[in-house]
């Protein structure tokens, strides 16, 4: 549910602006919105603070059992900056002589300084880069000695006296190190990295006292903010102005009482950007984890299809996937996570369980254990066995799921007539469902769909915009035609479940298939077991990497666009301490 918010305006005498946003803070519940945009020395400098400690928390190694170091956090912090600059140093030095071998190794390795010796008693050496359909002859009184030869290439020096020689061939710099000079000195740098890493390990047990660190320099930076971007509504009276949750808004009335402010409380305008905060039920909070993931918040006037979400990517997923074999491996590895990383959110393994479990269900009733479908399983759903049924299963799905997103919206809006446009999109939807069928599995199109596929256009045309906005949204009508096609494409799209499940499928299986003759003895045996551990390690990516594009586009996509759905959420980020927050983590 998204929480409904007050648009909330504090006022207070300017003497005590500071007391009164110290008070704010620690009741942390107004989400502030600057009144101006101000960009103070004070924010500057406290900017410059927190980028210059948060930075340093980023690259402080994390070790839970390691010790602190007994330096103050500052004094860390100033440490693992000179570490940083000093690793940047050794890495472009690193590059920069990694580049210069790769440039002179087909001349070999030789001393530039008996070069630069020779050419004081005026006997010159120099590098040339030629081309092998090009011959080049030694000049005369000079000596000519190909180095190097390839396919494109020859590599050649030039020893003599006087003037450079004109020759057909590109000069090249003299270096100033040997091969074998780069290469210690290339050794020297990789043990000063390796130094370093050491180094910024030893502060790996002063996190805790960093990310503190970091935390109060975030306060700072978010107080000098709000300070800055409070309204003056006369000589001495300034106010700050925000968003707050409506079942919050006493504790602002209660502070203002015993601080002596004057409290304005109204609900936000068209015009405002109201923050999103979404409170869901226990069942449904494991998507949530998902949803920040990929960055998707629905707007304050948008819908919550958490729960939707939740359901129909649980489905996706176990399609999508389509092994329980899988699903058993995914489900272990989220109870070893969760005994391993007990401090990680709980919601997220959760979210892992989830999918597991409906990915061993579809499993289970398709058959298919690592890439194995057993003849003689008793779970197995007949229906499921015939391609051409998951193929209608994947368009029953779809017509579902988005008609749910109509019917939704028909709810939504009651009586309006735009509801009447939502009636006549979920009828060309069906007659979409309907044509799929016939398209692609060859099924008879209803003749009673014709008449409702026209109704279902004439109700789209008639009320899908109102008329005091036809003039600003005319364009919408001369998009129907091609939105009708899109719709065509929604439905069809989920045919990519099928897809993707079966050619998940197929990969395990072919393996299987090819490695099995190979377990005939211990040795073969023990290569075909690793071999086929590193297959199905693949195909799970893949089959992960099918879930975050394939799963989430059609809820994201898909669904949210019949919805009308946008994600046009601002994050809700109430006035607090950065530890009262969740951040920074240490």
């Amino acid at each position: 549910m998204i929480v409904p918010m007050k648009k909330v305006t504090v006022l207070v005498l300017d003497n005590d602006r500071d007391a009164a946003l110290e008070y704010l803070r620690q009741i942390g519940v107004v989400h502030v919105e600057a009144v101006r945009a101000a960009e103070t020395d004070d924010i500057e400098s406290a900017r410059k603070e927190f980028e210059h400690v948060s930075r340093a928390l980023e690259v402080l190694p994390a070790s839970p059992r390691a010790k602190p170091s007994g330096r103050s956090p500052i004094d860390v912090v100033n440490a693992m900056w000179r570490i940083v600059h000093e690793r940047k140093e050794v890495a472009d030095e690193a590059e920069g002589l990694r580049i210069e071998r790769q440039r002179i190794l087909p001349f070999g390795d030789f001393d530039p300084a008996a070069a630069k010796a020779l050419a004081a008693r005026g006997i010159f050496v120099r590098l040339y880069q030629g081309s092998p359909k090009e011959p080049v002859t030694a000049p005369e009184g000079a000596v000519l000695t190909e180095l190097g030869r390839t396919k494109h290439a020859v590599h050649f020096s030039v020893i003599h006296r006087g003037e450079a020689p004109k020759l057909p061939a590109q000069e090249v710099r003299m270096p100033v190190l040997s091969i074998s000079a780069i290469d210690a000195r290339l050794a020297q740098l990789d043990a000063r990295s390796a130094a370093l890493a050491t180094e910024a390990a030893e502060f790996a047990g002063d996190r805790p006292a960093v990310a503190a660190l970091t935390a109060e320099a975030e306060d700072r930076l978010r107080l000098a903010e709000a300070r800055s971007g409070m309204g003056e509504a006369s000589a001495r009276i300034v106010y700050l102005r925000g968003f707050c949750p409506a079942t919050d808004i006493g504790c602002i009335h209660e502070a203002a009482a015993k601080c002596g402010w004057g409290v304005i409380d109204e609900e936000p305008g068209a015009e405002d950007s109201v923050p999103t905060l979404i409170r869901s039920p226990k069942w449904v909070r494991p998507i949530e984890p998902l949803m920040k993931f990929i960055g998707i918040l629905p707007g304050y006037r948008e819908l919550d299809i958490g729960a939707m979400f939740l359901v129909f990517f649980g489905l996706f997923f176990a399609m999508l996937v389509g092994d329980a074999g899988y699903g058993a491996l995914f489900l272990g590895a989220s109870f070893w996570a969760r005994r391993k990383f007990p401090d990680a959110p709980r919601k997220l393994f959760n979210l892992i369980d989830t999918m597991s479990v409906a990915t061993i269900a579809w499993g289970v009733i398709t058959g298919v254990f690592f890439g194995i479908h057993p003849k003689a399983w008793p779970l197995t759903v007949t229906w499921l066995e015939n391609e051409e049924n998951v193929k209608r299963l994947c368009f029953i799905i779809a017509v579902v799921h988005l008609s749910l997103a109509h019917l939704w919206n028909i709810l939504r809006m009651g009586r309006s007539l735009q509801s009447l446009a939502q009636l006549g999109w979920l009828g060309t939807t069906w007659t979409m469902f309907f044509y799929a069928n016939k398209m692609v599995l060859g099924d008879t199109f209803p003749s009673f769909m014709g008449p409702v596929f026209i109704a279902s256009v004439v109700l789209i045309v008639l009320f899908m915009t109102p008329v005091g906005q036809l003039k600003a949204e005319w364009f919408n009508h001369a998009m129907l035609p091609l939105n009708l096609v899109s719709n065509f494409v929604d439905v069809v799209s989920y045919i990519r479940l099928f897809a993707v499940g079966t050619a998940s499928f197929a990969v395990a299986n072919s393996f299987n298939t090819m490695l099995a003759p190979m377990f005939g003895s211990w040795a073969t045996g023990l290569i075909a077991a690793v071999f086929l551990f590193l297959a199905h390690a693949l195909n799970v990516v893949l089959a992960l990497m099918g879930v975050m594009v394939h799963g989430v586009r059609l809820n994201t996509l898909e669904f949210s666009g019949h919805i009308g759905l946008q994600w046009t959420g601002v994050p809700y980020q109430p006035f607090r301490r950065a530890r009262d927050a969740g951040g920074p983590e240490a």
